[in-house]
């Protein structure tokens, strides 16, 4: 395996379509990330086969903050214990406030759930490159800014290209130390993905992750640029502990 690039930056985030969090290192285990996704929000009354309420239908709730009692984002525990509304309240996750609060912005009856292997759109964790990144934003005259793709590794490619994530597919990626050819042993035991999907883009991307203000030309140029993929899904082979910095093999 050859490197390809470095981890340039890992999120997680504990309620879907909430707030990430950023992370210097992150556990990866076969569900994706320990305390990604593990919560989401339920439309009480869709009896579809993705009852969610995500930002693509509710864009103010990328400002909602997933907290842990001590008020800090990105404390150590799976779960959080509340979130912050985009006023500042904080409110216990599972209470009857924060369905209120939720639902009666979005119009309908919504609770929380958990669901403890992670709730995902295609696969355990999305991984896209800053080339990518900066390609589709640029082109939208939007601030080239990762956290719009909500991706849980954000990759600084070696060579830099655009969609080069597209040539992934069909391979195995590995995070270890080094900045030359991989140590054939280290390799054999770092953390790993199996690239299996392009990341089909939805209008999540046009959602300022700070303001919640929609910009369409951000999904607009992805389709435009290469076809509306940015990025690619993955199902773990390995589990261990990615970090920042990190070299990437393929």
């Amino acid at each position: 395996m050859n490197l390809i690039g470095h981890v340039e930056a890992l999120y997680r985030y504990p309620v879907k379509s909430m707030r990430g969090e950023p992370h210097a290192t992150a556990d990866l285990g076969f569900n994706g990330f320990v305390g990604d996704r593990r919560l989401a929000i339920r439309r009480v009354e869709n009896q579809s086969g993705f009852p969610w309420l995500s930002a693509s239908k509710l864009r103010e709730l990328v400002l909602y903050t997933p907290v842990w009692a001590d008020g800090e984002i990105g404390a150590k525990g799976e779960v959080p214990t509340h979130v912050r509304t985009p006023e500042g309240r904080e409110l216990p996750v599972f209470g009857p406030e924060l369905a209120d609060d939720i639902g009666g912005r979005h119009g309908a009856a919504v609770e929380m759930l958990h669901i403890y292997n992670g709730i995902f759109d295609a696969a355990g964790v999305s991984i896209i490159t800053t080339d990518t990144v900066r390609e589709i934003c640029e082109r939208a005259g939007e601030r080239a800014d990762a956290r719009r793709f909500r991706p849980n590794v954000v990759v600084r490619l070696a060579d830099p290209e655009a969609f080069q994530e597209d040539s992934w597919v069909g391979r195995v990626l590995a995070f270890g130390e080094g900045s030359g050819a991989a140590n054939v042993d280290a390799i054999e035991s770092a953390p790993s993905v199996a690239v299996t999907l392009h990341d089909i883009r939805c209008s999540m991307i046009g959602i300022d992750p700070d303001t919640g203000v929609y910009a369409p030309d951000v999904l607009k140029e992805s389709v435009r640029a290469n076809e509306n993929r940015a990025g690619i899904y993955g199902s773990i082979v390995r589990a261990g502990r990615i970090e920042v910095g990190q070299g990437v093999y393929a």
